[in-house]
């Protein structure tokens, strides 16, 4: 039986300066998935360490979710996969028109920028990408 390809496929990166295993620690807690995407239930199929995580995805959507933690320079380039389909009331994938899957898009890459970014603040703390952290 051929599956349908998910109807959204969304990817977006952030360099954030420090090592990965700071951004690792973000995402560690299962309480923290509930707050940076509250209408999905992520269940963990793949957890790669200081890499990232990849997730099944149901609520909201049906599909999967990778974050991908790669070392650059200083830093970690985060990476941000998420392919998945608008779920309907019995959380199976449902149809849906082509301006609702426009906004749906818009909504999660806005949202996953708004969590890189916020991580990318907490995170470095000020510091400059080629500067050496604080001692502390």
């Amino acid at each position: 039986m051929n599956q349908a390809p998910p109807a959204l496929d969304l990817v977006d990166e952030t360099f954030i300066v420090v090592p990965p295993g700071t951004v690792t620690a973000a995402f560690a807690d299962p309480r923290a998935w509930a707050r940076y995407w509250p209408d999905l239930v992520l269940e963990v199929y793949t957890d790669r360490g200081d890499e990232g995580l990849r997730w099944t995805v149901r609520g909201a959507l049906v599909g999967t979710m990778e974050i991908w933690l790669e070392p650059v320079l200083d830093g970690t380039l985060l990476h941000y996969f998420l392919r998945a389909t608008p779920a309907g009331p019995s959380g199976e994938p449902r149809a849906v028109t082509p301006r609702e899957l426009r906004r749906e898009f818009d909504k999660r890459a806005r949202a996953a920028k708004a969590i890189a970014l916020g991580l990318k603040e907490i995170l470095e703390d000020g510091r400059e990408p080629g500067v050496a952290p604080r001692a502390e």
